[in-house]
């Protein structure tokens, strides 16, 4: 079992930088792959960024040269630095922790990420 504890979240104005944090307890192996996604109002969960199984990271196409994802995997930690905020990044945002072998998900509680224009 994997608990995922997210933090870092709040309000900021546009061109503004976050650094969002997310802990996981419990065994992570190589097999999952860990990343963010985010929900705003009215629209479906989309993938930010994650790290592969392999190691290597993708992003979105909206978020691009903005973000980045990093993690300690001392600490069992991911981080999502966000820089040059926009309005439109407001939403919801969720640590994810998949089993890829069982295809099991693991989600945070969210944190919400608010950018005034």
């Amino acid at each position: 079992q994997v608990q995922l504890v997210e933090s870092g979240g709040g309000l900021v104005q546009a061109g503004g930088s976050l650094r969002l944090s997310c802990v996981a307890s419990g065994s992570i192996s190589s097999m999952y792959t860990m990343g963010w996604y985010r929900q705003a109002p009215g629209k479906q969960r989309e993938l930010v960024a994650v790290f592969t199984r392999g190691g290597s990271t993708n992003y979105a196409d909206s978020v691009k040269g903005r973000f980045t994802i990093s993690r300690d995997n001392a600490k069992n930690t991911v981080y999502l630095q966000m820089n040059s905020l926009k309005p439109e990044d407001t939403a919801v945002y969720y640590c994810n922790v998949q089993n890829t072998i069982w295809r099991i998900d693991y989600w945070g509680q969210g944190t919400q990420v608010t950018v005034s224009s």
